[in-house]
């Protein structure tokens, strides 16, 4: 099988050709001045790492980085069928849902004492105990248990393979993003996220990206942050973004596209309408971000050291707290082990 095209080089290729999914320049151009004046916040920088993931162990641990491992091994798939029916993890007088029951549930079973984020234990667990681990606190479970299962125990195997923890894993890539991305897609069969579009077989790799930019965070929370070619990523392609985009005007639906979701049609993975929406999500934010640097550079005469992970880590979390104003634009399903 051909080798595909890295994550920008497909967002730019399916952005080229998309019959259903477009980027706006004016809205591109809206939310870089919204980012220009938010340049210098606690929000566009790595170090607000753990602001964001405060369910993690201190970032001082390397725990945190097998944390970080196994919480991006098994992030996907947290929409519910119905949503009167979400799975919800309280811990610490919280209740949470999506993606948070995942952070809640393992930094719960930590405190009960179970070894989750050693890789001799969870490349070994059964359906039953990560059933147990991953218990909701309603009648709602969470989606895709035997998946989650599956790729978690693969993931442990990998690592128990290269030294039995991430970080001795990830050190084979140096410190360069792009050679730890490779490495994951690799040797881990669950992050080759891609797919075929127009002929062309293209990817995404949103876990393995989110994965590397991750471990980024941690060392820059540590104050380690020596990672290098961080512009090498893009934006993870997944849901909460790409409706955000809409929402501010950078990526607009076709009519078609836009009836299709209200009307909750679950979308496959590989769909060429789910690729679009992906692939240009990809390349929207790669265009906001040359757009923020050339505002930069116009108005203060400095470099942009802001990068589309940052800008993804702004817009995710912008996303929820927004997600009233932004009922109104559907989200997209694609039910798969990628996002």
């Amino acid at each position: 099988m051909e080798t595909p095209l890295f994550p920008r080089d497909s967002g730019k290729f399916i952005a080229e050709r998309s019959q259903d999914v477009f980027v706006e320049d004016e809205g591109v151009q809206k939310v870089a001045e919204m980012l220009f004046t938010l340049r210098h916040s606690e929000e566009l920088t790595a170090s607000g790492w753990k602001k964001a993931n405060p369910l993690a162990p201190a970032p001082t641990s390397d725990q945190a980085l097998n944390w970080v491992f196994i919480v991006d091994t098994m992030n996907f798939s947290f929409w519910p069928d119905k949503d009167t029916q979400q799975c919800e993890v309280t811990y610490k007088g919280t209740t949470y849902t999506g993606y948070m029951t995942l952070c809640a549930a393992i930094t719960r079973a930590l405190e009960e004492g179970i070894p989750i984020t050693e890789p001799k234990y969870f490349s070994q667990i059964s359906v039953e105990e990560l059933g147990h681990v991953l218990r909701s606190d309603n009648e709602t479970p969470m989606p895709m248990l035997q998946e989650r299962h599956k790729v978690l125990t693969e993931g442990g195997r990998v690592l128990l393979e290269h030294g039995g923890s991430f970080r001795s894993f990830i050190s084979q890539a140096g410190n360069d993003a792009q050679k730890m991305m490779e490495l994951i897609v690799k040797k881990i069969p669950s992050y080759r996220d891609e797919a075929t579009y127009e002929g062309k077989r293209v990817s995404f790799y949103k876990r393995a990206q989110i994965l590397v930019a991750d471990y980024w965070g941690i060392m820059e929370a540590r104050g380690e942050g020596d990672v290098i070619n961080m512009d090498w990523l893009t934006m993870f392609a997944d849901y909460r973004v790409p409706q955000a985009l809409v929402y501010l005007g950078a990526l607009r639906y076709s009519d078609k596209l836009m009836q299709t979701l209200r009307n909750g049609e679950l979308l496959c993975s590989g769909d060429r309408r789910e690729v679009e929406i992906r692939g240009c999500s990809i390349w929207c934010v790669e265009r906001i971000k040359d757009h923020l640097c050339k505002l930069v550079q116009e108005r203060v005469g400095n470099t942009c050291n802001i990068n589309a992970v940052i800008i993804d880590f702004y817009l995710w979390p912008y996303a929820k707290q927004h997600h009233k104003e932004m009922a109104h634009i559907p989200i997209h399903h694609t039910r798969c082990i990628y996002y």
